[in-house]
């Protein structure tokens, strides 16, 4: 690739090291990642085509219930959006690790785009339909598989390890912070002028990220070498996740939470529509709400050295507490207040899980790792956003939402458990004046225990 430095000057190539072994020193910063150019390029593309994305989620829900008048439709497209990942995640997370990501982004995001001018032309023309809207989702959810997995692995490439967990926070907050323009921009757009145009900037933003990539140094990326083809590097990454606890409950908390409490799609377009009888721009506030807790969230992640199990559990079960007391909120404002706080919770789940399981995970195996932590957290959706999308028919907005935060609290308390297990630890509650607390602390060794017994 051209980016305008001879070969003389040019620094030698990098390798990529165990993020296990590694120094894991940092210059920190809450943006302590964006003082490395790549990593730069690679943020100002992303926060661009990410705000299209949020337009095109909007306009996208919101055409689906113009069309329909149903919230299981709009379960259905987000279903068929995310119903690849589910099926076809793993194979996607090998292809990433046998493939230079950045070469497979490239081909990913320009489909992406194209997804996007495939909808606007539609919509723009007066033609579409609902299935054209369903083929578009599961279209794009096919390029998803793939993009995804590298994406995620890519980040490693740019920064290190000592960087990866500031990164990733810092990807989050881009999303985050593409969220606040977005949905407040495609409500202006849909009450304006229609769905049409929202889809038409999304398809156009991708021109951010592909110029982005193509102005990295390549010689400056943590390079790991791609996996070698052959037989069973499918069930060789499943054990490799299996087999570590610190892999496989965190992705099995994240699967539960994917599944059945990321559902906002349905519960918002539903209260705003039902409950609280509004247009696209209230919808576009609400989200703006959320993506505020969410930005908040994710700066405060980025600041934290650390990824704690903990942290993980505790978030996801103060996650599904939040989503039951928005579920019962007596007004809009309480309602949507809630919802900052939400947003909050959500992206730390996502934050601490995510760097949780690149620095744990080998390198040869992240893309695979990740695409499995992005099967059951995605792809969940499919077999959780139809049945929600039906309780919240049925039963009303209201019961649905009220669903997704039991089962979120439940998990997150049955995953804790488990994980307390497994590290040989127990919960201790100190209620002393002045100190009250409440700590997981080793458990007692057999024979301490057996001295206790006989004491008593």
């Amino acid at each position: 690739m051209s980016s305008g430095h001879g070969a003389d000057s040019a620094p030698a190539p990098n390798r990529h090291h165990d993020a296990r072994t590694t120094s894991l020193h940092t210059k920190g910063g809450t943006f302590s990642s964006l003082r490395i150019r790549n990593y730069r390029l690679f943020a100002a593309g992303q926060v661009v085509s990410n705000t299209g994305t949020w337009m095109q989620r909007i306009a996208q829900d919101w055409l689906v219930l113009s069309i329909t008048g149903s919230s299981a439709a709009v379960g259905i497209t987000t279903a068929l959006q995310f119903l690849p990942m589910l099926f076809l995640g793993l194979y996607g997370g090998v292809i990433a690790d046998r493939s230079p990501k950045r070469r497979l982004l490239l081909m990913t995001q320009a489909a992406m785009g194209l997804t996007g001018l495939g909808l606007a032309a539609l919509t723009l023309s007066g033609h579409v339909e609902v299935w054209h809207v369903y083929l578009m989702a599961f279209a794009l959810g096919l390029v998803t598989v793939v993009d995804n997995p590298a994406r995620q692995a890519f980040v490693s490439e740019m920064v290190g390890p000592a960087d990866l967990r500031n990164a990733v926070s810092l990807n989050s907050a881009n999303f985050q912070s593409a969220r606040l323009v977005g949905p407040a921009v495609a409500g202006v757009l849909i009450t304006a002028v229609g769905s049409g145009w929202a889809f038409l900037l999304n398809g156009l933003s991708y021109a951010a990220p592909i110029a982005g990539l193509l102005l990295m140094r390549t010689a400056e990326l943590h390079k790991a070498d791609p996996a070698p083809r052959g037989k069973g590097q499918l069930r060789e990454g499943l054990r490799h996740v299996a087999g570590r606890p610190e892999l496989i409950w965190p992705i099995v908390l994240v699967g539960f939470i994917g599944t059945f409490g990321f559902n906002f799609s349905i519960w918002l377009t539903a209260f705003v529509n039902d409950v609280f009888h509004a247009d696209a721009s209230t919808y576009g506030l609400l989200n703006t709400l959320m993506a505020a807790g969410s930005l908040v969230g994710a700066l405060l992640a980025a600041r934290r050295g650390t990824s704690r199990m903990r942290m993980l559990v505790g978030a996801a079960a103060l996650f599904g507490l939040l989503e039951i007391a928005a579920a019962l909120a007596p007004s809009f404002w309480v309602f949507a207040l809630l919802l900052v706080p939400i947003g909050m919770c959500g992206l730390t789940i996502n934050v601490t899980a995510n760097s949780s399981l690149q620095l744990a995970a080998d390198p040869a195996m992240r893309g695979r790792v990740m695409s499995l932590f992005m099967m059951v957290f995605m792809g969940g959706t499919p077999l959780g956003a139809p049945l929600v999308g039906w309780i919240t028919d049925v039963h009303g907005p209201r019961v649905g939402f009220l669903a997704g935060g039991v089962v979120s609290a439940l998990a997150a308390t049955g995953i804790g458990v488990a994980l307390a297990r497994a590290g040989g630890l127990r919960l201790k509650v100190g209620l002393r004046r002045g100190r009250p607390h409440v700590a997981f602390v080793p458990r007692e060794a057999p024979a301490e225990r057996e001295a206790v017994a006989t004491a008593a």
